[in-house]
């Protein structure tokens, strides 16, 4: 079984045109790295309504939400079991928050801007979380603590 092969090389001119893009990628972006620049990042416009909110595990697995700017008084009581996605964001913070030592007593900030953006941030380690990407019924447990009705201890959280 005797089978020969062509080998058929590439033009020059591709080969040394490839190299020249490689080279002027590679410097561009040692340049960037040396000038400390960094991808331009939207800039959030005013904030419409703040809120500093805290979340507290209890023993039956809720989770209660309070306002900590009028005495952590209780704006909602999240069921067990329930708002998976309110959970795992709060889970995802507070995995940052113990990375970086830091207890649960500091209130997160909860903010609506003008452009309709909506983010949960936590001053404490930087972290912040932009809400709205992930859709609007995700985003509704943290859009509905942003409204003026809030939920004392002794009414029902709000459905």
């Amino acid at each position: 079984m005797n089978a020969s092969v062509k080998l058929e090389s590439l033009p020059y001119g591709a080969v040394q045109g490839a190299g020249v893009l490689v080279g002027l990628a590679l410097l561009l972006v040692i340049s960037a790295r040396l000038l400390h620049l960094h991808a331009a990042t939207a800039q959030l416009v005013h904030p419409v309504r703040v809120m500093h909110l805290t979340f507290v595990d209890r023993n039956d697995g809720a989770v209660v939400i309070g306002d900590a700017d009028h005495d952590n008084a209780t704006i909602d009581v999240v069921p067990p079991g329930t708002n998976g996605f309110l959970r795992g964001v709060m889970r995802g913070l507070a995995r940052a928050r113990r990375n970086e030592h830091v207890g649960q007593e500091p209130p997160f900030t909860l903010t609506r801007w003008a452009d309709g953006q909506m983010t949960l941030a936590d001053p404490q380690t930087g972290q912040r979380v932009s809400l709205e990407v992930f859709g609007p019924t995700n985003a509704r447990p943290f859009a509905r603590l942003l409204t003026d009705d809030p939920v004392t201890d002794d009414k029902e959280p709000k459905p």
